[in-house]
């Protein structure tokens, strides 16, 4: 009898547990989602209902006039072509400086990697603004500035050292006796990483290109600060300027800019959720 309460109470417990537990997960949802279904309900609200006082999460009348506006001005397009065009770049040239940087620095072990992972930690301590001056005054000697090439070099170095980082940790999960049992049947260097260790690193390569091309997508200092073309301007800048003179927001048009920002990094998510199975590892080594 005695048995059965004290296995009964640590059921009740377990069950405790783990509804606090999902209602921990669920406030966070509610917390990440709400901003974003606010935005998109108030995207396809009336003028006159958005700034009627009357809160309301479901539109009484449902209209498209603030996207209508929003694809009406070629500013805003060329800004989405801008951002996806810097997005890409970025995140291919990261990712492809990145993963043979993280494998070598996972698998030789010199001096010089120490140099690097302290540079790595060390880079994400300073703020961008304190680099700010200098970068640009670089960025003038190359003639990069007011220039997508340039933002994209900026945005290259700035993303490198953590995508570097987190490339490497995925590197060393790998087993090394997989690289070893493929070199003993006879695999050379070049076959052990296209056919072994590339196709264990989808999962890390999707994350890489995931963050660089959210980091570039969504920045906004350094676009800010070194375009100056009205032609080059990149979606978060021109966003900015939805924000009239003391603050005087238009509402409908910024929240329907706002959606249509967020479409590219689902859309890109959506293709690269295949890639963030992570159980590829399992059974590939026993005992």
């Amino acid at each position: 009898m005695q048995i059965s309460n004290i296995l009964s109470s640590r059921s009740l417990k377990r069950r405790i547990t783990r509804f606090l537990m999902h209602g921990l997960i669920l406030t966070f949802l509610v917390y990440l989602l709400f901003p974003l279904i606010w935005m998109i309900s108030t995207s396809f609200k009336p003028t006159a209902e958005i700034y009627s006082g009357i809160p309301s999460l479901i539109p009484k009348v449902f209209t498209g006039e603030h996207y209508l506006t929003v694809f009406q001005e070629k500013r805003l397009l060329m800004s989405i072509a801008n951002s996806l065009y810097v997005g890409v770049i970025t995140s291919i040239i990261v990712v492809l400086i990145s993963l043979p940087a993280a494998y070598a620095l996972s698998r030789y072990k010199t001096a010089v990697n120490k140099l690097v992972m302290g540079w790595i930690l060390t880079s994400q301590i300073f703020p961008a603004i304190l680099i700010m001056i200098p970068l640009f005054l670089v960025l003038r000697s190359l003639h990069l500035t007011d220039t997508l090439s340039g933002l994209v070099l900026v945005y290259v170095v700035w993303d490198i050292p953590f995508v570097l980082w987190m490339l490497q940790g995925y590197v060393k999960e790998i087993p090394i006796e997989l690289e070893e049992a493929a070199a003993i049947d006879g695999a050379n260097q070049t076959q052990i990483i296209y056919k072994i260790i590339m196709p264990l690193l989808l999962p890390a390569i999707g994350a890489a290109v995931l963050f660089a091309f959210i980091s570039a997508w969504n920045e906004f200092f350094f676009a800010l600060v070194l375009l100056k073309s009205p032609d080059l301007t990149t979606l978060p800048v021109e966003l900015a300027r939805y924000t009239g003179i003391e603050g005087q927001a238009r509402t409908g048009p910024l929240a329907a800019a706002s959606f249509i920002a967020t479409i590219p990094s689902i859309i890109l998510f959506a293709i690269l959720r295949k890639w963030f199975s992570s159980g590829a590892l399992q059974g590939a080594v026993k005992g």
